[in-house]
């Protein structure tokens, strides 16, 4: 089969043939249709985790058809449209996975290759309402979203709360951004970008800022109320660094901010009166456990939600994509159509 290895870090991952895999028991082997790019495939390629092992299929994203079923897995899976959770032993603390916890792409051979082997307890029916493409943008970056907004952030759907999205344009704040709004709740946006400002309008944003200016927490707050109730219920920031402490400014009185990423480096300058005073409640997520995937599955069918994609790109221009990903200049996911 075809897929993409990475073969040693500082690289570029190279587009090789290599043997297919076979189910073990309790595994399945999925036909990949459509596989997409995260991050995590270029800091994979970056050296950037601990117990780098390489060489590796790259990708943790993938939707596809159910090809063949190991000792022990129901034959029903056999022949059936697919995505695939790549949060793997998770284990059973649901605040907090366990030693064994991995993602699919490294060390396991991942999703950017015509065949994956994967345990059939990680699979779940593709939304009939997504192509291969759509579904394949979902699985990390809906999962972490979810998460994020669902199980830390606790977002209220008795009554509308105000949600901030940070960095509006990567897969996992747009899918925050559709979830919150079918949620019930109003959601304002920063970005570097007007154009990327005026794009989350149109998935429903009520309006946004450009993170670049330096009173944007002043220009934010004067366009939703200010100290008449225009702070926010809910921060979602995938940046942290030294913005940070305007999160800290524009959350509300017992505001939950919830970060994911470390794009611009450390938390700097926050004084600690302003959370104390105000009881904030911050919380730091990554990924989500099985029950959490199911229910990401289930919430994005039963709002029709779509996952957004910037562009599908073929297999073997997996290098490219990922550098264009890495640029940040992309509205949404960028997709490999693989089969």
């Amino acid at each position: 089969m075809k897929a993409i290895r990475q073969l040693a870090v500082h690289q570029p991952a190279q587009y090789l043939d290599t043997e297919e895999p076979v189910a073990g028991p309790g595994e399945v082997v999925v036909q990949i249709k459509a596989a997409a790019i995260n991050h995590r495939d270029i800091f994979v390629q970056q050296g950037l985790y601990p117990r780098m092992k390489l060489p590796v299929i790259l990708g943790s994203d993938g939707a596809g058809v159910v090809v063949e079923a190991g000792e022990g897995v129901d034959n029903v899976w056999k022949n059936q449209e697919v995505i695939l959770n790549p949060g793997l032993n998770w284990g059973p603390n649901p605040n907090f996975y366990g030693p064994d916890f991995k993602i699919l792409g490294m060390p396991d051979d991942g999703t950017f290759a015509e065949y994956v082997k994967i345990e059939a307890r990680y699979l779940h029916h593709k939304p009939n309402h997504l192509s291969f493409e759509q579904a394949a943008a979902l699985p990390l970056t809906g999962l972490t979203a979810w998460r994020a907004l669902m199980t830390r952030a606790r977002l209220q759907t008795s009554h509308p709360e105000r949600v901030l999205i940070t960095g509006i344009g990567g897969g996992a704040a747009l899918i925050a951004l559709q979830i919150a709004r079918a949620a019930g709740a109003e959601v304002w946006v920063t970005s570097g970008s007007d154009e990327k400002l005026q794009r989350a309008k149109e998935l429903g944003a009520t309006g946004g800022v450009i993170y670049r200016d330096a009173d944007w927490p002043k220009t934010l707050l004067a366009q939703t109320g200010g100290n008449k109730g225009g702070y926010f219920d809910i921060i979602i920031d995938s940046a942290a660094g030294p913005g940070f402490a305007k999160l800290v400014d524009v959350a509300a009185p017992g505001g939950r901010i919830v970060f994911y990423g470390g794009t611009t480096g450390n938390i700097t300058d926050v004084p600690p009166s302003k959370v104390f005073f105000k009881q904030l409640n911050i919380h730091g997520t990554t990924m989500g456990t099985d029950p959490e995937f199911a229910d990401m599955v289930r919430f994005v069918e039963e709002n029709q939600l779509v996952p957004v994609v910037d562009e599908v790109m073929p297999l073997a221009e997996t290098e490219q994509a990922l550098r264009k990903v890495q640029s940040g200049k992309q509205f949404g996911k960028v997709v490999l159509s693989v089969s």
